[in-house]
């Protein structure tokens, strides 16, 4: 890009030089907005992809096994 072509150009419409402005320091806003913002953590994909999921698995046995498949981790 050339320092004479325009940055921004508006195809369709007359824009007054004030609505042309105000969305010049939206588009500004927004990016310092994002800018600023931390980035977001790397988070590892969900279980729901991982075939070996989908598998059951068997029921506990014995006394109190009702408890062990109804809540796992008690």
């Amino acid at each position: 890009m050339s320092s004479r072509e325009p940055y921004l150009s508006i195809v369709r419409g007359d824009a007054t030089p004030e609505e042309t402005a105000a969305l010049v320091a939206a588009l500004a806003a927004r990016a310092a907005a994002r800018a600023a913002r931390p980035a977001a953590p790397e988070t590892k994909p969900g279980n729901w992809r991982n075939p070996a999921h989908r598998l059951r698995v068997g029921l506990p046995h014995g006394q109190g096994a009702w408890r062990g498949a109804f809540f796992p981790g008690r």
